[in-house]
């Protein structure tokens, strides 16, 4: 239990010191912001502080800091010390740079942001790829909140065969299409308040119950190999460096996030909002992804559950249930179907403004927004079906979002690099390069080895991980440096 009370305090403490720095750096002042000067009544809404950092908690958190550490735990107590250090100088600073500059650049969406600081050639990929990402993102939000209510919440086998199974899909479906077409404070700003509420129930319930239960969590000093459970093992036959961080993923750094940010940068009445709003919240994730890593530890270290991977979505079940009982653990399984369903309906909504911001199409007229939405959520239908027809339809539908969740990230961090070159801040381009160079390696090196990617073997991976980060940190340099010279030479 120590390593993780440890854990925590390196998470909120940590978290305190660099979001200041954070702010300091960015600078946020008082001019007024996109909500008021492009208020449309449908994107650029102005809402509280409140509502904002809620709106976007949802958002961003779906079930990555939940199946996430579920699975990542399995490589030991290490988890606890990787994932608040991780949160706090990576996927925290992401988000709050990602939203600030997105803020003050008028309420740019993310692919606007990205060609404006960086070239052609880059945006275009990134507009491919981000939209790819986010038409998965919209799959596996309907896939495991259908899959988990349907099996957790109201006892029915989930099969594809099943017509509940599809039925349950379909009102996620049609929630997701209205909260994609109509105005975000209708709708989204209304609702999840009382989302809000299950999701903190939820995750607060189970923290507590870890110290009531007395649920037994190996510290990284204590022997890893224990009588139910090998963490020591999995740690030795597993390669902790990239499986560990795509495995992990949202609760340590999601590149997704970047997109969701960017939506709530049309609704912030103030600068001064954003640490609260981006970095807390960030934070906050990384706090679920803690505690559901310590929940799984437990219920693995009891017995009360096989610790193996592949039944991340039974853990979730069992440890509500055992911490809060059967009611109290239905709340909590409706808090865990909350968070990606939250996410998946703004991962859509966000996916129809970079389409329609993109290709310049009107969305004021319901209609419209309507035929733009039709076609995004017939491709959602067509990796959904794939998904639950064929065998291993989510398997690799889940490792590809895990991969290119993380890999998304990589162009926010270009972004962010060139646009600290370009106002003067070159000093503090460190901020983003180390994050940014970690993940260069750790999505290059996981996917030239993955079974799904290229298949090669482990050394060479590694070898071709370490020369694309160190390339990937040297072309931001190099781009960063003469973008901050042509802008010098144009204001002199």
């Amino acid at each position: 239990m120590a390593t993780f009370i440890i854990g925590l305090a390196i998470l909120f403490v940590g978290a305190a010191l660099y979001g200041k720095f954070c702010e300091h750096v960015f600078g946020p002042d008082d001019r007024k912001t996109p909500a008021y000067t492009k208020q449309d009544g449908l994107d650029y809404v102005p809402m509280r502080e409140w509502k904002n950092s809620l709106i976007n908690l949802l958002n961003i958190a779906g079930t990555g800091p939940i199946l996430g550490p579920i699975q990542g735990i399995l490589f030991g107590p290490i988890a606890f010390i990787t994932i608040p250090i991780g949160n706090v100088i990576g996927g925290a600073m992401h988000d709050y740079f990602s939203g600030m500059i997105c803020l003050r650049d008028g309420g740019t969406q993310m692919p606007d942001m990205i060609r404006k600081y960086s070239n052609k050639g880059v945006y275009t990929f990134y507009q491919i790829f981000c939209s790819l990402l986010l038409l998965l993102v919209g799959a596996v939000f309907i896939y495991t909140p259908g899959d988990i209510a349907a099996t957790q919440v109201f006892g029915f086998d989930g099969k594809a065969t099943s017509v509940s199974t599809w039925v349950i899909y379909g009102v996620i479906f049609v929630y997701y299409l209205i909260a994609t077409v109509f105005p975000i404070d209708k709708i989204i700003g209304r609702i999840y308040p009382i989302f809000g509420a299950i999701l903190l129930f939820s995750a607060v319930g189970v923290f507590v119950g870890l110290f009531a239960k007395g649920y037994p969590l190996i510290n990284i000093w204590d022997n890893w190999n224990g009588v139910l459970v090998s963490y020591g093992d999995y740690f030795s036959a597993n390669h902790f460096i990239p499986i560990f961080f795509i495995t992990v993923a949202c609760g340590i750094l999601s590149g997704f996030h970047s997109t969701q940010t960017a939506i709530i940068s049309r609704t912030m009445k103030s600068e001064r909002q954003g640490r609260m709003t981006f970095y807390n919240m960030m934070v906050l994730e990384g706090f679920i992804a803690m505690v559901w890593a310590a929940g799984a530890m437990g219920v693995y270290n009891l017995g009360l559950q096989a610790a193996d991977a592949g039944l991340a979505t039974a853990t979730i079940g069992v440890v509500c249930k055992d911490i809060l009982g059967p009611v109290g653990g239905i709340i909590a399984l409706l808090g865990v179907i909350v968070l990606p369903i939250t996410s998946g309906d703004t991962a859509l909504r966000s996916l129809r403004m970079a389409v329609s911001d993109a290709l310049h199409l009107d969305q004021k007229n319901v209609a419209k927004r309507l035929s733009l939405a039709a076609v995004i959520f017939a491709l959602v239908a067509v990796i959904l079906v794939f998904a639950k027809m064929n065998a291993e339809g989510f398997n690799i539908l889940w490792r590809y979002f895990a991969w290119s969740n993380q890999t998304l990230s990589l162009f926010a961090f270009i972004a962010i690099s060139v646009w600290m070159f370009e106002n003067g801040k070159a000093k503090f381009v460190w901020m983003p390069l180390i994050p940014g160079a970690w993940y260069a390696f750790v999505t290059i090196t996981y996917i030239v080895n993955a079974k799904i990617g290229f298949n090669v073997p482990w050394g060479a991976a590694y070898v071709i991980g370490i020369a694309a980060a160190v390339l990937y940190v040297a072309l931001i340099l190099w781009y960063g440096k003469k973008r901050a010279a042509r802008k010098a030479a144009r204001n002199a």
